[in-house]
């Protein structure tokens, strides 16, 4: 109802019809005047205004309220208008037979209009009990006969349909007007905050009270009462505010009419229709409701009656979700469930979309049917698609509610965790932890749990999924067990040699030696054509004695301890653990195991000592084949083998496997997994000189997984892609922003940190700050050792660290960084660790030093790394032109064209970067200083400043464009842009800037 002292905003046309009446009334015409809409619009404010200016133009007012708690009262609205005229005439009403056709006291207040003209006023007829209804239909028909006005109000479709308001021929020669009232424009809510406020609102304040209260008077005025007591002023900083105290006065409201809705079934249909009217129709919203007498035309009319449900463009009525939660508040939780469980079950009977039977059993009791279940993982996966993430958690935990089988239970609550890994991390583990120690996991879902743990960087759970020294082999450990010593295969019940033959599969690792530090095995290697021999003459004997064994879960028991010792590999690598108090070191890998699992670990550990390139490579692509007994594969254990694969220098095989990864956690929605393998993609695609291509991928990470729910563990990893990616794509500001941005404390305690600060020294060399290079890159270098990474495949921070030392003067220390870095490439084998090492020693070398860039860019012209040979050719011309012998630069430049097939080479593992002006000589002792760079050089883009340099060598644009992998119209756009940004005309001032008067 609205307030009292309500303003009449927008109401002039009305309030016209009305004076109007009242003036025709007077001469004696009688008219019939019905004003409707919604509850709060003024209806009845707009009757007490006429009844006023009724009353001071000499009309006799009658005036009445119907309300429904006197809607069964017989003549209830008759004696409130008699009771002027006839003091008795409720006793009369209210305690006397009714006689058939009796209609009391009309007669004789017809009587007494013929001598003054008479307004009668009813408002709110919709409650109108039908005594008073019938009544006041026949006054409507004998209204030509007397000078007598009938105004009434009413909220929309009254319960029994008065005659009079649809201008039937009862009314005769009657005016009959009926007035619907419309909400109030932005310009009347603009009014009414001036009026209620004091000043005038701003318009975003005005636009958003005007959307929230739909522009109802009644919820406007009462709405701006009690925002200006908050003492604040109309602006559009306080509209969140006004929004919440918009929803206060809309529920207060419908509580209101709640309470005053006194019918028992239409407050069951009201209640069903506000748990499932956006999703079945009236009828059979009324069938939920129960079996009752009342027509439904009738329930319809009664509930919009009450002002809580409104049409809506001929569908079956709605309300607000305010409303509509006010609503369910009066129910008792115990009904309110088992309403949503039956609405539940109608929804599912006349199938109703999925995501909208999932939104019902989030508030039912369970249902306790398997229909339930899978209808919440639908809904869980579209909501997925839409980008619902916080939605789909709720529709998995409701799920787990149901009665489920131990294993399906586990499974949901696996699914559920890959997802909370993101929104609640916390929560993840907490449930990932119940699965890695409950007995009744089913077959690999504790590996998967492990392996999602590891994803969201918890370490601790290889730990607990690891067996007790004399438990079962696969069985769950409690909190705070020990685990079992390295190399332990014990059960019990099987003899050792059966037990080993049981443990037996695939020689995926080379034979002999201590495989837990693949260091000490360099000559594994030596004779490949026997080592590959032994281990398919061991494979087959192997398989042959593993067929005998009958016990399968045995087996199945054998290969999940083996995944689970692969992970506990990962987890050591990515934080060591093993110098804390307490902490047993981690189980060596099995030597011989069937594991996909175990074979992508063993390559990475291959690839982090340097040793044993062919089985490493064999290892990783061993890691993607499918498991023998069926189990499902692992995450990590595959992108470590990626990895793997960057550093033997199959960068294109990896990019392949990537893509199936991507591709699979796509298909299991899972966004841990997601983001990690776009993160390892990005790192080869900065291995493979497309820094756009992983700045691209970086930015899909981070909307799978935003960086502040990374885990600290992997924000260094992060870090340095982004900071590399950003440094190669000319963005130098970020890159620093990203350098200078501190780290979780636990970050400086991971192997990812040698990353961050590898990428750190990068910068700083790209920033001509030998100083702080020279310290990154030994810092880094302390890490990966700490680590047991001697590789210089993984981060070449020795070859980098000497060029610091160089332009620092220690000769010393540079030459002893490069030889070593030599001598561990050449070890581990593939051509572009050892042509990065090349080229370091011939950056720091004095003798000889031609030959040697000449022996880096042979080297690297046969691998990926294309940013290090670029470099390598950059380096050669500039040495070869100080010996005037540039025409070898230019065909080891054809030779490398016609060797690559036209295949763009990759560039260096470990992101490193050309130096912005890589002249003939380094800077150093007993070296010639670089010329000063010209003004507008540090301008050129890095794309621009390869190309300029090559050009400034004396190649052709087909032989630039040649060796950087463009085409020959590229390289005569960015020749263009160098003349322009360093105001050149072409390529001799370009030579004469590059090398001074004296260079060439």
């Amino acid at each position: 109802m609205a307030p009292p002292d309500l303003p009449l905003f927008e109401r002039d046309r009305e309030q016209a019809v009305l004076s109007a009446v009242i003036g025709e009334l007077r001469s004696g015409r009688p008219a019939l005047v019905t004003v409707t809409g919604e509850p709060g619009l003024g209806q009845n404010e707009l009757l007490r205004w006429a009844a006023g200016q009724a009353r001071d133009r000499g009309v006799h007012v009658l005036a009445a309220r119907a309300t429904s708690a006197e809607h069964e009262l017989r003549y209830g609205v008759v004696a409130q208008l008699l009771a002027p005229e006839d003091r008795d005439i409720a006793t009369r009403l209210f305690v006397a037979p009714q006689r058939p056709g009796g209609l009391p006291g009309l007669n004789h207040l017809l009587t007494a209009c013929h001598d003054r003209p008479t307004l009668l006023v009813v408002q709110d007829v919709q409650w109108l009990d039908p005594a008073s209804l019938r009544w006041l239909e026949a006054l409507a028909r004998r209204l030509p006969r007397a000078p007598l006005a009938l105004l009434t109000s009413t909220t929309g479709t009254a319960i029994d349909r008065p005659e009079w308001s649809v201008g039937t021929p009862l009314t005769g020669l009657a005016s009959t007007i009926e007035l619907a009232l419309p909400p109030l424009t932005t310009s009347g809510v603009s009014a009414a905050v001036r009026t209620v406020c004091g000043v005038p609102g701003d318009t975003d304040f005005t636009h958003a009270l005007a959307q929230a209260t739909r522009g109802v008077p009644a919820v406007v005025h009462e709405v701006l009462l009690r925002f200006t007591r908050t003492g604040c002023a109309p602006r559009a900083e306080h509209v969140e505010h006004l929004r919440a105290l918009t929803a206060e006065v809309v529920g207060d409201h419908a509580a209101q009419a709640l309470s005053e809705l006194r019918d028992p079934v239409a407050v069951d249909v009201l209640r069903a229709l506000a748990v499932c009217g956006d999703l079945l129709d009236f009828p059979l919203v009324c069938t939920l409701a129960g079996l009752h007498p009342v027509p439904e035309a009738r329930l319809r009319a009664t509930l919009m009656a009450s002002g809580l449900l409104t049409p809506r463009d001929g569908s079956p009525p709605g309300h607000d979700a305010v409303v509509r939660a006010r609503i369910l508040e009066e129910m008792p939780a115990a009904d309110r469930a088992d309403l949503y469980a039956r609405a539940a079950r109608l929804a599912q009977r006349v199938a109703v979309a999925d995501q909208g039977i999932a939104e019902l059993l989030l508030r039912a009791r369970p249902v306790g049917a398997p229909w339930a279940v899978a209808t919440l993982r639908r809904g869980f996966a579209a909501a997925l698609r839409s980008g619902r993430r916080d939605r789909a958690t709720a529709y998995l935990a409701r799920a787990l509610d149901e009665p489920l089988r131990s294993e399906e239970r586990a499974r949901v609550e696996l699914q559920l965790a890959s997802v909370q890994m993101v929104t609640a991390p916390t929560a993840a583990e907490r449930r990932l932890h119940g699965l890695i120690r409950s007995t009744g996991t089913g077959t690999g879902l504790r590996a998967q749990a492990v392996d999602l743990c590891l994803l969201g960087g918890d370490t601790r759970a290889a730990r607990l999924a690891q067996p007790t020294g004399s438990g079962t082999l696969g069985a769950p450990v409690p909190c705070g067990a020990d685990v079992l010593a390295p190399g332990r295969e014990s059960g019990t019940g099987s003899p050792p040699g059966r037990r080993a033959r049981a443990v037996a599969g695939d020689a995926t690792a080379p034979r002999g030696g201590n495989t837990s530090d693949p260091a000490h095995r360099d000559g594994a290697d030596e004779h490949p054509e026997r080592t590959a021999t032994a281990d398919n003459d061991a494979t087959v004997s192997e398989r042959d004695e593993l067929a005998t064994v009958g016990d399968r879960h045995e087996l199945a028991t054998v290969s999940e301890r083996h995944e689970l010792i692969a992970l506990l590999r990962v987890a050591r690598f990515l934080r060591h653990e093993e110098t804390c108090p307490g902490v047993p070191p981690a189980p060596a890998l099995p030597e011989h195991s069937h594991s996909p699992a175990v074979a992508g670990v063993r390559a990475w550990e291959h690839a982090m000592a340097g040793v044993h390139l062919e089985a490493s490579r064999r290892l990783a692509r061993a890691a993607f084949a499918p498991d023998p007994g069926g189990r499902p594969p692992l995450v990590t254990p595959r992108l470590f083998a990626c990895r793997a694969l960057f550093l033997t220098d199959d960068g294109d095989e990896a990019e392949a496997h990537l893509a199936t990864l991507l591709n699979e956690a796509h298909r299991q929605r899972a966004a841990i997994a997601i983001a990690h393998v776009l993160a390892v993609r990005a790192d080869l695609h900065l291995r493979h000189g497309r820094p756009d291509a992983a700045a691209r991928d970086l930015a899909a990470a981070e909307t799978e997984l935003p960086p502040a729910r990374l885990h600290p563990l992997f924000v260094p990893y992060w870090a340095s892609l982004n900071l590399v990616a950003d440094l190669q794509n000319g963005r130098p500001d970020r890159a620093r922003e990203i350098a200078a941005r501190p780290v979780p404390s636990l970050s400086e305690e991971c192997a990812t940190s040698a990353y961050l600060l590898f990428a750190r020294g990068v910068l700083a060399r790209s920033e001509d700050d030998p100083q702080r290079a020279r310290a990154y890159f030994r810092a880094c270098g302390r890490w990966l050792l700490h680590y047991g990474c001697v590789n210089p495949a993984v981060l070449p921070w020795r070859s980098l660290a000497a060029e610091a030392a160089h332009a620092l003067g220690d000769d010393a220390e540079a030459l002893r960084l490069t030889r070593e870095e030599v001598r561990l490439a050449a070890r581990w084998g593939t051509r572009s660790a050892l042509g990065r090492a090349e080229l370091g020693l011939a950056v720091v070398i004095r003798e000889n030093r031609t030959e040697h860039f000449r022996a880096a860019v042979a080297t690297l012209s046969e691998s990926p790394a294309r940013t290090d040979y670029t470099r390598a050719v950059l380096e050669l011309a500039s040495a070869e032109s100080a010996e005037a012998e540039r025409r070898t630069a230019l065909a080891l430049t054809s030779r490398r064209a016609s060797t690559a097939g036209g295949v763009a080479p990759g560039p260096l593992p470990g992101f490193s970067q050309a130096p912005p002006a890589p002249a003939g000589v380094p800077p150093g002792r007993g070296a010639a200083p670089h010329p000063r760079p010209p003004a507008g050089w540090p301008a050129l883009s890095p794309a621009e400043h390869e190309t300029a340099l090559l050009a400034a060598s004396g190649l052709a644009n087909r032989e630039i464009a040649t060796t950087l992998s463009v085409t020959t119209r590229a390289v005569e756009l960015r020749l263009s842009g160098v003349y322009r940004k360093l105001r050149i005309r072409g390529r001799e001032e370009l030579r004469a800037l590059r090398y001074g008067p004296e260079g060439g």
